[in-house]
């Protein structure tokens, strides 16, 4: 991959409370969006609300260590992916095989020189493309361009395992949108296919958080996780979003027709407890049985209960 394919494409955020920082941005800004950050915890900060595409960190620094910043990013499912290049002052070998026992890509030496950081950075870019074209592969939806069942399902557990352990309400919308044979008969398979597309993109554009997902779980169904959202937040989400579908113009191929499409929304969210073995599996189960009960009640509406 060559300096100019890459030029603009990709982010890194810059961690180090000494003047290395402000040198290396210098370097590497004019190929790469860059960010800085000047303390361990700025830096996860800055990652989780922009999830930079690799990131540069020292070791030591004011107030937790480079080491401890890692473990961090690897326990986040948003941040768990970002190769971690440590650079650093310490040159003894231990520290050298932890930073990779923790999971960092690489380990470079201070002084370094400009051209070992750049081609450093730009190998392990690299890695993230092909990664990415692998990736995309195997858990893109290729007509919505949203995730498929296969990554939603691998999300849901590591966003489960996160809210029972930090004690967070998770929340889950599944949504089916209503009448879609009837569609689908009226106007056409490519037309279907072209409503679809458009639900999707309204769903996606209500999921605005890094953490929150929305995947196509199959045929017109639909599911959006949202982490750390609880059940006053989530039925507001829903409604809105069943507001926009329902408000939406999709018109036909030739644009003689304009046609419209409602969805059904079952709504669910709690506050995982390790004491509850099949937790996520019956998260899921309740969801869907709430979307049949939004169905039944007449379609075009949210069913979400309350716990008491």
């Amino acid at each position: 991959m060559s300096d100019d394919s890459i030029n603009r494409k990709y982010s890194i955020l810059l961690v180090d409370d000494e003047r290395t920082n402000l040198v290396l941005d210098r370097v590497l800004s004019a190929e790469y969006s860059t960010l800085m950050a000047h303390s361990g915890g700025e830096a996860l900060k800055l990652a989780l609300e922009n999830v930079p595409d690799i990131i540069l960190l020292d070791v030591l620094m004011p107030d937790i260590s480079g080491f401890d910043v890692l473990v961090k990013l690897k326990d986040n499912p948003v941040t768990m992916k970002i190769p971690v290049i440590f650079i650093t002052s310490l040159i003894n070998d231990e520290d050298e095989e932890r930073s990779f026992l923790l999971g960092a890509v690489d380990y470079i030496k201070k002084p370094c020189k400009d051209t070992i950081v750049k081609a450093r950075v730009n190998t392990h870019l690299q890695i993230v493309h092909q990664m990415r074209l692998n990736e995309r592969l195997g858990t893109i939806d290729p007509l919505t361009d949203l995730h498929n069942r296969r990554s939603f399902n691998e999300r849901i557990d590591l966003e489960w395992k996160r809210a029972m352990r930090d004690k967070k309400p998770i929340s889950f919308l599944m949504t089916d949108v209503d009448n879609f044979k009837t569609y689908n008969d009226t106007y056409g398979h490519p037309q279907g296919d072209t409503l679809l597309k458009a639900v999707a993109k309204i769903l996606s554009s209500s999921a605005k958080r890094p953490a929150d997902m929305v995947a196509r779980l199959g045929g017109e169904e639909f599911g959006i996780l949202l982490p750390d959202t609880d059940e006053d937040a989530v039925l507001t989400i829903a409604e809105n979003i069943r507001k926009n579908v329902e408000a939406a113009q999709i018109p036909t191929a030739n644009g003689k027709t304009i046609t419209s499409v409602t969805i059904s929304i079952g709504a669910v969210s709690t506050v995982p407890v390790a004491s509850d073995a099949a937790g996520v599996d019956k998260f899921i189960v309740k969801a869907d049985e709430y979307l049949y009960e939004a169905k039944k009640a007449g379609r075009n509406r949210v069913y979400f209960k309350k716990s008491t």
